[in-house]
């Protein structure tokens, strides 16, 4: 079974959709996904669709939506002529829950973290294209929020919330190394969208004010440093970390004439990592 988390769900066996319609299936499918392989236990199922409120009929109400899987995998199967498994040998009841089972199918969340590991360790090694193409193929997986598509319970949101997490350290690592490439005003157009999204992430602003001061716009970059000062102060009230503060001091010091051609006096790992 192929699954698909990054972005709206799909399950799909021998390439044929096994993706509920109704939504509370769709969010055992999704849990279920989001565990492929592993035993995801009732009581978490439960969670999931009722969170801590479940009705009296939840066990059976939940056997009926795993029924309505199965019913779904065995339409697949059988378009496909698997005649030697079932429906039941891809989702499982295993004691005290669910299992499904993907038999070395593709699935893109796994897909993603094995490129974004090598790109982490392409950025260690200081092989920077390397680095920069890794995580642009882990990234590329993405195709809009994680689940997008899913109403999420707690369980579901909590593992939302760790995926893209997780996209957004891939997306600021790929920055960083494309800095180290000297990509900076190729960079300018995407920080600028970052920056307005993520108004409080300290790493994205400072990416951003390296890629404006090696660009030859000082002034701007040190504008990004005071808003994100602003934000910060209003609704967190706090200060800009030291080490965004010390990139701040080091453009405002810079001669302007060392910026282009001297950039990475300002850009050494301290500053690609903020935050």
């Amino acid at each position: 079974m192929d699954i698909e988390v990054l972005g709206a769900l799909s399950a799909r066996e021998h390439g044929i959709s096994v993706t509920p319609t109704a939504p509370k299936p769709r969010q055992v499918l999704a849990l279920l996904a989001l565990h492929a392989d592993r035993v995801v236990q009732v009581s978490s199922l439960i969670e999931e669709l009722w969170d801590d409120e479940p009705p009296r009929s939840a066990r059976t109400t939940l056997q009926t939506y795993v029924l309505q899987l199965r019913e779904l995998i065995g339409e697949a199967l059988a378009k496909a002529g698997e005649e030697h498994v079932t429906a039941k040998d891809i989702l499982l009841t295993l004691p005290g829950g669910y299992r499904l089972d993907t038999r070395g199918g593709r699935v893109d969340f796994r897909e993603f973290e094995r490129q974004a590991g090598a790109g982490y360790r392409a950025m260690d090694a200081e092989d920077f294209p390397g680095a920069a193409r890794r995580l642009r193929e882990a990234l590329s997986l993405w195709t809009g929020s994680a689940l997008a598509d899913v109403t999420a319970g707690s369980r579901i949101g909590l593992e939302v919330k760790r995926l893209e997490e997780a996209r957004l350290c891939a997306l600021d690592q790929r920055i960083e190394a494309d800095l180290r490439l000297g990509r900076h005003r190729e960079l300018l157009s995407e920080l600028t969208v970052l920056v307005n999204r993520h108004r409080m992430h300290e790493s994205l602003h400072g990416q951003f004010m390296v890629a404006l001061h090696r660009s030859g716009r000082r002034g701007e970059a040190l504008s990004v440093y005071q808003r994100l000062r602003t934000t910060l102060v209003r609704e967190l009230g706090l200060e800009p970390s030291a080490t965004l503060s010390r990139l701040q001091r080091s453009i405002l010091m810079a001669s302007p004439e060392t910026v282009a051609a001297r950039g990475p006096e300002v850009t050494g790992p301290a500053v690609a990592r903020v935050g």
